[in-house]
């Protein structure tokens, strides 16, 4: 019988006893029958009462024949005792007391009461599960077979951090054949990387494979307001693992508790610090825990104490990284199987206009999708919704009721237009994918950029364009307004920012030299970079600043020439912004290439027109079909 079960039935029961003494104490007497009072006169009248006993207001006696009985006399009858005396009822008088029985309650019912308490409260403190006073015990929850079943078909992506996990179930089905060559069960697997990859999932996916018990807990489940409790509960957490071994512990966000120590506000007596002094005893101390595998997940392992990340604790590290074209193409796979797709969609197209994305971004991109076609009663998924879908992820959503005056729409589009001239023309920078001057999240506007291929390293001159196409609309404004706008505020803070890091951490700056400065010194009880710590002089510093300023500097010079050069194509695009409201990458392209946006607009084509001028008329006729771009002086890295 479970212990729950138990518990429930000893405190009914005992709510039964209970009950049934203050029953029997104030009803001693339910054997005696009800009497009416008029009725019972009725009975004195004809001399049928044998004896009585008055208690108060309580009659209660026998009659002639043996029948007891039982009544209650109002408090305004007078002359009742006299009455019975003279029809010869032999009457006995008591005074109005209790039962002893009641009386023994009341005088022993506050302390039956604390006593109670006192052990209702010690049972709840001895004994397991979810109770009111079970502070010690842990929240870990038991993974049943009842629950959703999620396995490795469920995961893609992260193809290695797979085999790494599928290598510790194996283990715990057949440790023979590891043990045969001296091998020993890992103690603890971290799972490391950023959100939305993945690593709670792969726990699950580890879960549903393995044959054996999976406890699952979250490191703020350890924390209590409680002194000494975080630390019982992991004592608590690794005796349950050690009764159901072999097993799998997995604790999710484990920054909260595994911190590095010292360097909190309360010292060495920290409950954290102690919390997690236990876990790595329990882990690798005097006492073994064979059989049972502690599953971490984190996304911030820079915090983590090093006993916590040392060989025999955490033996193996497992990286989730962001999946790339390959992995997205899977994870798009696993969660499209849900919905129903069109004939148009391609998932690979999809995927590879989605770098950068993690696992959590695609399910919200597949899922905004499937809301999109739902809206407006689509019985199947189409490619239009999944472009829908990623431009809500990356720029966000639309602002159509936000309303703008004409003037600050020119801007908008000069500026726009400005980056997205200046993405096509640099030969180093990523395609363009997109140009809008409908408001999307906190932007006026937004251009898009999507690499072509996942990029691990950037180059210098990759960086380079980088800064220059964020210069690109706050030059863009200075050449077609007399004033410039705030617009360009984001796009600057961004472009020194870079710059800051080409010359301070990637060491690109000549003048400077392959050196790093300004370490972070990170205040681990906050978790977050609070300052850094400056570890060059004076002089150093002002070199540091010029070089920043010569860098943001010369990419502005080179923006500002390519757009002078190229300030007719600049207004051109800018009005077809304000006509069309956004422009596609092959639209933008076309502009700059100089021809015509769509096939019936071949007769203003100014290429045309001027070819025509110079008297080669027989390049005037374009194709039906979509003419092929003429090279422009610098390589387009689109094609």
């Amino acid at each position: 019988m479970k212990p729950s079960l138990k518990n429930l039935m000893f405190w009914m029961a005992l709510v039964v006893v209970g009950v049934l003494i203050w029953n029997f104490s104030t009803n001693f007497q339910a054997g005696d029958r009800e009497q009416v009072f008029s009725e019972f006169i009725d009975l004195v009248d004809k001399g049928e009462i044998n004896e009585v006993t008055i208690m108060g207001n309580e009659i209660s006696g026998t009659t002639r024949d043996g029948a007891r009985f039982r009544t209650y006399a109002p408090p305004q009858y007078d002359g009742l005792a006299n009455n019975l005396l003279d029809r010869g009822v032999r009457v006995t008088a008591k005074e109005a007391t209790s039962s002893p029985w009641a009386t023994l309650l009341y005088s022993w019912a506050p302390v039956l009461l604390i006593i109670g308490f006192w052990i209702f409260f010690m049972r709840q403190m001895q004994s397991g599960g979810n109770k009111a006073l079970s502070f010690g015990k842990s929240k870990a929850k038991l993974s049943t077979g009842t629950q959703k079943v999620v396995t490795f078909k469920d995961v893609a992506g992260v193809d290695e951090a797979k085999e790494e996990l599928q290598e510790i179930i194996e283990f715990l089905r057949e440790p023979q054949k590891f043990q045969r060559l001296g091998g020993r069960i890992p103690t603890g697997v971290l799972l490391v990387g950023a959100p939305g990859t993945g690593k709670t999932l792969l726990a699950r996916a580890v879960a549903g494979e393995a044959n054996v018990p999976f406890f699952s807990i979250s490191g703020s489940d350890f924390v209590e307001m409680f002194v000494g409790v975080g630390a019982s509960r992991v004592r608590d957490l690794f005796e349950q693992g050690k009764k159901n071994a072999p097993c799998i512990v997995f604790v999710d966000e484990i920054d909260a508790v595994g911190r590095h120590r010292g360097a909190g506000l309360g010292g060495g007596h920290d409950e954290r610090e102690q919390t997690l002094n236990q876990l790595l005893v329990e882990m690798d101390g005097f006492e073994s825990n064979e059989g049972v595998i502690l599953v971490a997940a984190t996304n911030r392992p820079d915090v983590l104490d090093p006993a916590l990340l040392r060989p025999g604790r955490f033996d193996r590290r497992i990286v989730v990284n962001r999946p790339d074209v390959k992995g997205r193409e899977g994870v798009l796979g696993v969660h499209t199987k849900k919905i129903p797709l069109a004939d148009d969609v391609n998932v690979t197209v999809v995927a590879r206009g989605t770098v950068g994305f993690s696992g959590a971004d695609l399910a919200n991109l597949v899922n905004e999708a499937a809301l999109n076609a739902a809206r407006y009663n689509r019985k199947a998924v189409q490619m239009m919704d999944f472009e829908f879908a990623k431009d809500k992820v990356l720029m966000g959503s639309e602002r159509r009721s936000m309303i703008i005056s004409d003037a600050e729409k020119k801007v908008t589009a000069i500026h726009e237009a400005g980056h997205a001239l200046l993405t096509v023309l640099l030969p180093h920078a990523d395609p363009i994918h997109k140009v809008t001057i409908i408001p999307r999240g906190m932007a006026l506007g937004v251009t898009q950029q999507l690499p072509v291929e996942d990029k691990h390293n950037y180059s210098r001159d990759y960086l380079d364009d980088q800064i220059s196409i964020l210069l690109g609309g706050r030059i863009a404004e200075e050449l077609t307004n007399e004033n410039v706008t705030t617009g360009a505020g984001n796009d600057l803070d961004r472009a020194t920012d870079l710059a800051r890091k080409m010359v301070c951490e990637w060491g690109m700056s000549d003048a400077i030299g392959p050196l790093t400065f300004g370490k972070k010194e990170e205040q681990i009880f906050l978790g977050r970079d609070i300052a850094q710590h400056q570890d060059y002089s004076e002089q150093t510093a002002i070199c540091i600043d010029e070089e920043i300023k010569r860098v943001v500097m010369d990419n502005y010079k080179r923006s500002r020439s390519i757009l002078e050069e190229n300030r007719a194509i600049l207004v051109q695009m800018a009005e077809e912004l304000l006509i069309r409201e956004v422009l596609d990458g092959e639209q933008v392209k076309r502009i700059v290439s100089g021809l015509p946006l769509d096939e019936n607009r071949s007769s203003t084509n100014p290429t045309a027109a001027s070819t025509s001028a110079g008297g080669t008329e027989d390049k005037e006729e374009q194709p039906s079909t979509a003419p092929q771009m003429p090279p422009l002086n610098k390589p387009l890295p689109q094609e």
